[in-house]
């Protein structure tokens, strides 16, 4: 079946969008960074422009490549942990929803969507029915490189969003698409210069199976940007320094030697008369020349400290930039850091990751109510104020934690269930504790050990 006139235009339309973030085409007047090269620069495999004067072509062998974007997006999406979804007025995680979760294995899916929303500014989580199970949703993430959306920022919503990809696992390679609407999702096949229709799932849910999870938007950019465009040149100074001392310590670290005055006989074997091979000649025979016009000196080695100086002035200026305590950066001081200056120094990263947090959690929320429509057939309004539930990024140390909290608890300001969040204990361990809180309470036999214990004499001895 042939798609309608405005399904293709759609289509065509995004097809274009994402063509041109693969490419780092010019959108609104403004050259973006190919989504290709975001990605080399996250896996410290980007490819380091030169101007030729410092290093010629054939020490090109010595470019050393510095992975700073890849640093500071794993020290963000390594402070983000779901552990939860609660409901507006249930002090328990929701059960079904964390089942949910579970069951398609967000867990370690989310967090390759933080990644994507970081280095592309945008991630994907996809929703459809299950055909091994007809009562879990199907839920997956999907990469940036190969999916792209359409935002209307009248309704704040996603009105379209088609995946691009081609399948290879045959004779030959064939091109696909999956196209998400508000009322179905259509699956299509390139064929003869054409897309046709292979399968079609109506739906009718009145919105795109498709949460697109955002980074850094702004008013005139809904579509998001990478987290670690700000240090891009500086990344590339910095492997530019690391390069320029590579070279220099190839070539000038040692000290030279020279010699001036000597004849052509100081290169031949004294016995045999026959010329010495460049190494006899440069370890020894030479140096201990019975020429007497020969005159020995050596040149000072080059200092490579304004190498690590420069170095050091980059790390600084991408620190200020990302919020990246400098120890991120390989640059340690003398005097180990205190707690208090640890928790100074990533005062901004923690920060930093709150807000991924939350933004992370707007996604998720509307993921988990298009999730319950294709499980139940019916929209549940309670969960427009559902909470997600995220392990705290800060890194306390649990001593001063267990202390903070159990004052908290003492003063009657917090309940024990809250003090167990507080400690960082995901909604499952909470509520096993409770189960064998309740069980403790009500063994008889525990009670009577207990009142035993008590009135041992030889205990209070």
């Amino acid at each position: 079946m042939a798609l309608t006139d405005d399904e293709l235009a759609t289509l065509k339309r995004l097809q274009k969008r994402l063509d041109d973030a693969l490419a780092g085409r010019i959108v609104n007047g403004r050259r973006q960074k190919s989504f290709l090269t975001l990605d080399a620069y996250y896996e410290g495999e980007q490819r380091l422009e030169q101007l030729g004067y410092a290093i010629p072509d054939d020490l090109r062998e010595f470019v050393t490549i510095v992975a700073w974007p890849g640093t500071y997006v794993d020290a963000i999406v390594d402070r983000q942990t779901v552990v939860g979804f609660r409901r507006a007025g249930q002090p328990e995680a929701d059960t079904g929803l964390w089942e949910m979760w579970q069951a398609n294995d967000l867990d370690a899916e989310s967090a390759m969507a933080r990644v994507d929303r970081m280095v592309f500014g945008r991630g994907y989580y996809c929703l459809g029915t299950n055909d091994d199970d007809a009562d879990m949703p199907l839920i997956t993430v999907e990469s940036p490189m190969e999916m792209v959306h359409e935002w209307s920022n009248r309704k704040r919503a996603t009105t379209a969003a088609a995946r691009f990809y081609v399948d290879d696992s045959g004779p030959k390679k064939t091109r696909h698409a999956t196209l998400y609407l508000p009322d179905a999702t259509k699956w299509l096949v390139r064929e003869n210069g054409k897309w046709v229709e292979e399968d079609v799932d109506d739906h009718d849910l009145g919105r795109v199976p498709v949460v697109p999870m955002v980074g850094r938007q702004r008013t005139h950019d809904r579509y998001g940007r990478s987290s670690f465009l700000k240090i891009i040149g500086l990344t590339d100074s910095a492997a530019r320094v690391l390069t320029n001392g590579d070279v220099a310590s190839e070539v000038m670290a040692l000290p030279q030697r020279y010699a001036a005055g000597l004849s052509p006989d100081d290169f031949k074997d004294p016995d045999t008369g026959q010329p010495l091979t460049t190494w006899e000649a440069y370890f020894g025979a030479v140096w201990s020349s019975t020429n007497k016009d020969a005159k020995f000196g050596q040149f000072s080695a080059a200092d490579l400290g304004n190498f690590s100086k420069r170095l050091g002035d980059l790390a600084q200026m991408a620190s200020g930039v990302t919020g990246l305590p400098m120890r991120y950066f390989g640059q340690l001081s003398d005097n180990p850091p205190s707690a208090d200056g640890i928790r100074a120094d990533e005062s901004r990263l923690i920060k930093t990751a709150e807000k991924g947090n939350e933004a992370e959690a707007e996604a998720l929320e509307d993921v988990m109510e298009i999730g319950v429509r294709l499980r139940t057939g019916e929209w549940d309004s309670s969960l427009r104020s559902l909470e997600t539930v995220h392990v705290n990024p800060a890194t306390p140390t649990v001593a001063q934690q267990a202390d903070a909290t159990v004052k908290l608890y003492a003063e009657g300001i917090i309940s024990r269930r809250q003090a167990r969040r507080d400690m960082g204990y995901t909604p499952v361990q909470i509520a096993n504790m409770e189960t064998d809180d309740l069980a403790s309470r009500s063994d008889p036999t525990l009670d009577r050990i207990a009142e035993g214990l008590l009135n041992d004499p030889a205990l209070g001895e």
